[in-house]
């Protein structure tokens, strides 16, 4: 299954910001990509990059976001394409919006929705409200989960995933900084999956969109220049190169973790007092 991560043009401009995407689903389509991730933020703007105040939640244009959603939403279903869509996602007028993911089908259909769950201290302060629990979606017999920038600093949220049974995660981020990168890649080695990061195209310089392999090396970057692009990678868990994390670590590591393994080699004694080996 061939999937790409997107590096797009964000704007205040929601409009501007629909077109952006449709242009990278219709190039991915053309590329026989199935799935592309775009990065957090990316249909509705993020926090102070472009809503600049927490009071301008009150007069987003919700109509004209929802209105480019659907348009995508179609697109994706005319070309046969899933698309992960970055944008703000309206709650109650006592509560900032959470700050989500929405998964659109090849058929034209909302499948699901992430809403970040590990908000930055500044995210906090009237920006976005936490969402809850993890998902997981299925395409072309591949298993999906999702994370959103500062959650790349929480390591539980790709082990959870990996006891979900995820193959990959779709990364969206406003920027993927070399510490966000070291991350990913250990999160991607240590769980081996597959990890599709999105960034803007005005945070490329400092680490432009890729995918990593099971293995935790990058297997697809776009050029660090401020330039709209997409990274493609194929998904194939019979591919050679990730025999050992796939087919070998993974459920090794699965079993490991618990515990029989051990327990059925350990010998019973009796605790000494003295146990520097002497």
């Amino acid at each position: 299954m061939k999937i790409a991560a997107a590096q797009t043009i964000v704007s205040s401009d929601i409009h501007a910001n629909g077109i952006a995407i449709r242009t990278a689903v219709v190039e991915a389509a053309e590329e026989g990509t199935r799935l592309v991730n775009f990065c957090e933020g990316a249909l509705s703007g993020y926090s102070k990059s472009q809503i600049v105040h927490p009071d301008r939640w009150a007069t987003f244009d919700w109509a004209a976001q929802e209105a480019e959603l659907r348009a995508i939403a179609e697109l994706c279903g005319q070309l046969g394409v899933f698309a992960i869509v970055g944008g703000a996602h309206r709650l109650s007028e006592d509560h900032p919006p959470h700050n989500s993911l929405y998964v659109l089908s090849d058929r034209g259909e909302l499948l699901t929705r992430y809403d970040k769950r590990f908000l930055s201290n500044s995210e906090l302060d009237g920006w976005y409200t936490p969402g809850a629990e993890p998902i997981t979606f299925q395409a072309d017999g591949y298993c999906f989960g999702c994370a959103i920038c500062i959650e790349s600093q929480f390591p539980e949220v790709f082990s959870e995933y990996e006891r979900l049974n995820v193959d990959a995660v779709l990364f969206s981020s406003y920027g993927i900084p070399e510490y966000f990168q070291v991350a990913l890649r250990a999160h991607a080695g240590l769980n081996c999956i597959w990890i599709s990061a999105a960034t803007p195209v005005q945070k490329a310089g400092k680490g432009p969109a890729g995918i990593i392999g099971p293995d935790g090396k990058w297997a697809a970057q776009c050029p660090s220049t401020p330039e709209p692009g997409l990274a493609t990678a194929v998904l194939d868990r019979n591919d050679p190169i990730y025999d050992i994390p796939l087919r070998k670590a993974r459920p090794w590591r699965a079993k490991a973790r618990q515990g029989d393994i051990y327990r059925e080699k350990r010998v019973d004694h009796p605790r000494s007092e003295n146990r520097s080996g002497y």
